[in-house]
């Protein structure tokens, strides 16, 4: 009979689940919020722990498991703009960590055919150690794809002026259908030096409502217009404007506008060219 001690699990579990939720958080890039992430770790021990108890055994069902997991990530990322999508993330990387823990106990055990993990210490730590290191060495290789692709921006816009990096992305097509210039996509934090206090705004109103408070700031009126985007969701309108000099990698180039969309950015880059 397996003898199986709660404090031993609980801990494990514990420690699992923190290590997860830092590594989801690292792979979407995040300011990591450290407190939230042992808070819903302890909700994954919790869960463990309750699903060996009598009466409790029906949480160990897969709709159990996913709930967990997803509340879980909403614990976890729930401050973040995107937080169903870094719960995703999270679970994963839960599955895939599942599948280096796997490798590693039969590895040990020398039985390839066993589904039976023994949640030992130094298992664990060895699993963690090898899903670790492969995920890094994969996002060390996106940081230098992502490094040579990345360009430097200067805008300027009366006497403000705004300096960002861009991703060259050969799949963004967005043109003005008017004047036939391409359109650069920045987020509002990677413009706030022209913006000002009107950054936040660019999540917070509709479209139109944007343009009308834009246009009671002197600096700003007649500066902006919406431009229509079509993506993979749909279409929506996204205020563009032409800055009234933009250089890219030092050469000043007159056939760009800026769009602002709060979702062009990630790790290393502020705007999409």
């Amino acid at each position: 009979m397996q003898v199986i001690y709660v404090d031993s699990l609980f801990c494990l579990n514990l420690l699992t689940d923190y290590l997860l939720c830092l590594t989801a958080g690292r792979i979407c890039g995040l300011r990591l919020r450290r407190w939230r992430y042992l808070a819903a770790a302890l909700l994954g021990a919790l869960y463990a722990v309750a699903v060996l108890l009598p009466g409790l055994r029906f949480l160990s069902l897969p709709a159990g498991r996913l709930g967990c997991g997803i509340c879980m990530g909403l614990i976890a990322f729930g401050a973040e703009r995107q937080p169903l999508r870094c719960t995703g993330v999270l679970l994963a990387a839960a599955a895939a960590f599942g599948g280096a823990l796997w490798a590693v106990s039969s590895a040990v055990s020398g039985d390839a055919c066993s589904f039976s993990v023994p949640l030992s210490l130094p298992v664990l730590l060895l699993s963690f150690g090898v899903f670790y290191a492969l995920l890094s060495g994969l996002m060390r290789a996106r940081r230098l794809l992502t490094e040579r692709r990345r360009v430097r921006i200067v805008a300027d816009l009366g006497d403000r002026k705004a300096m960002f990096l861009a991703l060259e992305d050969t799949g963004n097509a967005l043109a003005d259908p008017i004047t036939g210039r391409h359109v650069l996509v920045a987020s509002p934090a990677a413009l706030r030096p022209l913006l000002r206090e009107y950054t936040s705004l660019f999540e917070e109103l509709s479209p139109v409502e944007l343009l009308e408070a834009l246009s009671a700031d002197p600096r700003l009126r007649g500066r902006f217009r919406l431009l229509s985007c079509s993506h993979v969701g749909g279409s929506s309108l996204l205020p563009v404007f032409r800055p009234d000099r933009l250089t890219v990698e030092g050469t000043k180039t007159e056939d760009l506008l800026i769009a602002v969309s709060p979702h062009a950015h990630g790790e290393g880059y502020e705007a999409v060219l």
